[in-house]
């Protein structure tokens, strides 16, 4: 059974049809002990079917060790959205919800290789003298 409706396919389909470059879901997954994961899979299988744009690679969370360290994805089912570079965008979890306009929206900036900000939070990021660690936490309770 599919996670997106016919109506939920049409819509994400004329969201993606503006992407400019090649995007690629990363997935991180394993079949024991994992709530979501299949699902996960199933749902970026059902995106990336979308979109000429959007290519889906899939790794084992335990065996893939090469793959996990690259992404340094540190939990499953973990998600890296990547385009002409990788810009450390994960989502961990199915991104469905809340997190599913998110999840589009970042495949979008991905494409375009650039954020919608404005740019007076361009000049402030800009003057980080470190890297930074954001992590967002969203919950449907």
């Amino acid at each position: 059974m599919a996670l997106l409706s016919d109506r939920d396919e049409k819509e994400v389909r004329t969201k993606l049809a503006g992407l400019t470059s090649r995007v690629t879901l990363v997935n991180f997954t394993q079949e024991l002990s994992c709530q979501y994961c299949r699902e996960t899979e199933q749902l970026l299988k059902e995106v990336a079917a979308l979109s000429d744009k959007i290519a889906l690679e899939v790794y084992n969370f335990q065996l893939d060790k090469a793959q996990v360290a690259q992404y340094g994805v540190d939990k499953i089912p973990a998600t890296a959205v990547v385009g002409a570079k990788d810009y450390g965008i994960r989502f961990y979890g199915i991104p469905l919800g809340y997190e599913f306009g998110a999840f589009l929206s970042a495949i979008e900036d991905v494409s375009r290789g650039t954020t919608d900000l404005a740019p007076e939070s361009r000049t402030a990021l800009a003057e980080l003298a470190q890297p930074v660690r954001l992590q967002v936490f969203s919950t449907p309770t």
